[in-house]
C-alpha cells in the first residue's frame, strides 16, 4: 500500500471502527506479540487491496498508536505471541 499523502492522523477512539472495517475486508487482522500486528496474510491483503486503501484514506496515518492498536486486539483475543504453540489467533480462547 501507498504511503498517506492526507496528512490526517487516526484518532485513537477509532481503533475499533478501524479493526471492525479491517475485518470485514477478509483480512484477519491480529497482534504479534506485545508491539507489532499484521493486517492478515498476504492472499488476503492482496484480494483486499482495494478495500484497504480505502480504509487507510478513511482513517490517516496510525503508526503513532501501534501499541495502542495492538492492545485492543489482544483485549480482543485477536493475538499470537512468538513462541505460543497456537498457529492461529482463534487457539487463544477468547474469539470475537
Amino acid at each position: 500500500m501507498a504511503k498517506l499523502e492526507s496528512g490526517r492522523l487516526m484518532l485513537e477512539s477509532e481503533i475499533p471502527a478501524f479493526v471492525d472495517a479491517v475485518i470485514e475486508t477478509g483480512c484477519d487482522i491480529c497482534a504479534i506479540g506485545h508491539d507489532c500486528y499484521v493486517l492478515g496474510d498476504l492472499e488476503e491483503m492482496d484480494a483486499a487491496a482495494d478495500e484497504l486503501e480505502r480504509i487507510d484514506d478513511k482513517f490517516g496515518d496510525r503508526d503513532f498508536l501501534l501499541l495502542e492498536i495492538v492492545a485492543y486486539l489482544r483485549s480482543m483475543g485477536r493475538y499470537l505471541d512468538p513462541g505460543s504453540p497456537a498457529k492461529h489467533w482463534t487457539e487463544n480462547g477468547k474469539i470475537h
